[in-house]
């Protein structure tokens, strides 16, 4: 294997007097990976990165069981929820379906020297990103009128004996990472769990700085450029989202409170993270190549310039999952494409269910396929 010359850089603070000097040193891919997918963070689009790097590079992905789309969430995870965990072991080298994690049982599965990320966002958009997407799900958004509505009185919609079906009304990146999103907030209790996340994950994501999680992403894993390009996936349309008002905006920081603490501390980590490995002026460089290259492909691959609502793609195959209230769009492909170029592009639109059952088919050849149903 050809070895990549990867740079890892001190930012220089404003109070130092001098820059330290460029660390240089080669690296090899890593290629075993766990991926926590907490929900309304473009993880989803995280996870088509995943997919198609770990079909570049032939890996084992550890996929759901049976007829199931997650791993057991919104269980806490167990081994026995993966397809052959029995007789593959602790050889995967890919996680990343949605799962509540359990760190112990989390390294039954994975090798010892995996890479552990997630990503967060900011709570607010979350949230009302949540409310339109579980409209019919989560009681505590049900009945209510709106997303404001429910935010000026959230207590008298959530119920805590539903609390089972209320976990994205709440601290739901909490409860994705394996803690009780009603748990009462303390300082000393909050500081515990990220002390306790940090020890078992050695990234974590900003979904309101995507472009730049991915570069840092991929110069912390030794990865090309092309393995962390994307299009956007399972975004919703612009007539789906609801505007927040500024009252609704700092009550979520009240609200999920223990979602705010966790984002605000990890907003921090994540930009001492980048300052570890390079400098503003070579990350922004980075993310203008990044963008300049998703750019080029959506030219390439797609018969609009942008994405679109479900009921316009004509492929019944690249619909992504309908939800709620929520309009998820998905992409036309051009219809000219030579057979290597639309495999390229394909992967690049697939909706998350459709790669998870291709992956699944890909390295379960004999078992039953995962039944799709499109709506």
């Amino acid at each position: 294997m050809n070895e990549r010359v990867c740079v890892s850089k001190q930012f220089s603070y404003p109070e130092m007097e001098k820059q330290q000097k460029p660390i240089f040193r080669a690296c090899e891919p890593t290629t075993n990976v766990m991926f926590l997918k907490t929900h309304k963070t473009a993880s989803s689009t995280v996870l088509n990165i995943l997919f198609r790097f770990s079909e570049k590079h032939n890996l084992t992905v550890a996929l759901p069981n049976g007829n199931g789309f997650h791993l057991g969430y919104p269980q806490l995870f167990r081994a026995t929820f993966v397809e052959e965990f029995k007789t593959i072991g602790q050889n995967f080298n890919i996680m990343c379906n949605h799962l509540r994690f359990n760190a112990q049982e989390v390294r039954r599965v994975m090798p010892n020297d995996t890479f552990y990320f997630s990503i967060l966002r900011d709570p607010a958009p979350l949230l009302e990103s949540s409310y339109v997407y579980y409209k019919d799900a989560a009681p505590a958004f049900r009945n209510s009128k709106n997303v404001n509505e429910f935010l000026s009185s959230p207590r008298s919609y959530y119920n805590l004996s539903e609390k089972n079906w209320n976990i994205y009304a709440k601290n739901n990146m909490w409860f994705d990472l394996g803690y009780d999103n009603n748990a009462v907030y303390d300082e000393h209790y909050i500081q515990s769990v990220i002390q306790d996340i940090e020890q078992n994950f050695h990234l974590m994501l900003i979904a309101d700085y995507f472009d730049e999680s991915m570069i840092l992403l991929k110069d912390t894993l030794c990865w090309h450029l092309d393995d962390v390009v994307y299009f956007k996936l399972n975004a919703r349309s612009q007539n789906t989202i609801h505007t927040l008002n500024p009252e609704s905006k700092e009550k979520v920081k009240e609200w999920c409170d223990l979602d705010w603490k966790l984002y605000k501390h990890f907003n921090d980590t994540f930009w001492s993270k980048i300052q570890e490995r390079m400098d503003l002026k070579t990350l922004y460089k980075e993310v203008d190549l990044l963008q300049q290259r998703q750019k080029e492909l959506m030219e390439m691959c797609l018969l609009e310039d942008t994405a679109i609502e479900g009921n316009k793609i004509k492929d019944e195959r690249l619909k992504p999952f309908q939800s709620g209230s929520a309009k998820i769009l998905g992409y036309n492909l051009k219809q000219d494409l030579d057979n290597g170029t639309l495999k390229v592009c394909k992967k690049m639109v697939m909706p998350e269910l459709q790669f998870m059952a291709y992956m699944y088919s890909h390295q379960f050849p004999d078992k039953k396929k995962k039944p799709i149903h499109f709506r």
